[in-house]
């Protein structure tokens, strides 16, 4: 009686944690974002996509098959491939990941010759968009290249029927400074209001709070 009593007591702890920051979120917006455009006029590559834990590497080395392999990144981070244990791989681009590889293999061959495709994409933290509260989905998403408010919405399958869309919050990294917005999901999805759509970062939170009516 005593474990049942103490653990929903940790769960409501847990809630009100939450409630309180979708409500500290949405209580103090740093201003507005310029709108996004639903389909890029001029789109380009984002930044370098850096490797996370979880992340599915394939490896080839030129002229060596039996030392091309696929690998998942470990949750430590680390990568274990033939003739190389535990090498750190979660914070390098694939390019630095393949030098790496190289350094390491050139005690035992000679200018060896390596390539890092990432063929499953988590990546760090910083780099994907994490969306709680009243969205069908709440998952972190990877970050992809020229992302918008509303490509993050499909990915989440859009809101739930006790979601005040307009009142979410998108918290933000600038300038080693967290920052809130609020966003309009409700006249994004609902309205079809253009200029409610707006671009997304790598690391952002979107967090939606529950209607209280």
């Amino acid at each position: 009686m005593t474990k049942k009593m103490t653990g929903g007591f940790g769960l409501s702890i847990g809630v009100v944690m939450l409630a309180g920051l979708v409500l500290s979120a949405c209580s103090r917006p740093d201003g507005e974002l310029p709108p996004a455009s639903f389909v890029p006029l001029n789109e380009g590559p984002g930044p370098n996509y850096v490797i996370g834990p979880l992340d599915g590497l394939s490896i080839f080395v030129w002229r060596n098959p039996e030392l091309s392999t696929g690998v998942t990144v470990r949750p430590d981070g680390r990568i274990s491939v033939p003739l190389i244990d535990d090498l750190p791989a979660t914070g390098k681009t694939p390019t630095e990941l393949a030098r790496d590889i190289e350094e390491k293999l050139a005690v035992y061959i000679q200018n060896p010759i390596a390539t890092v495709i990432v063929s499953g994409f988590q990546g760090p933290f910083a780099q994907q968009v994490r969306v709680l509260g009243e969205a069908a989905n709440p998952q972190a998403i990877p970050y992809r290249a020229n992302m918008t408010l509303l490509d993050v919405m499909i990915a989440v399958g859009g809101l739930t029927e006790f979601a005040a869309g307009n009142r979410a919050a998108l918290v933000r990294f600038e300038g080693g400074q967290q920052r809130e917005y609020n966003v309009k999901l409700n006249s994004l999805i609902k309205d079809g209001d253009v200029s409610a759509n707006v671009r997304i970062l790598p690391g952002d939170v979107l967090i939606i709070p529950e209607s209280f009516f």
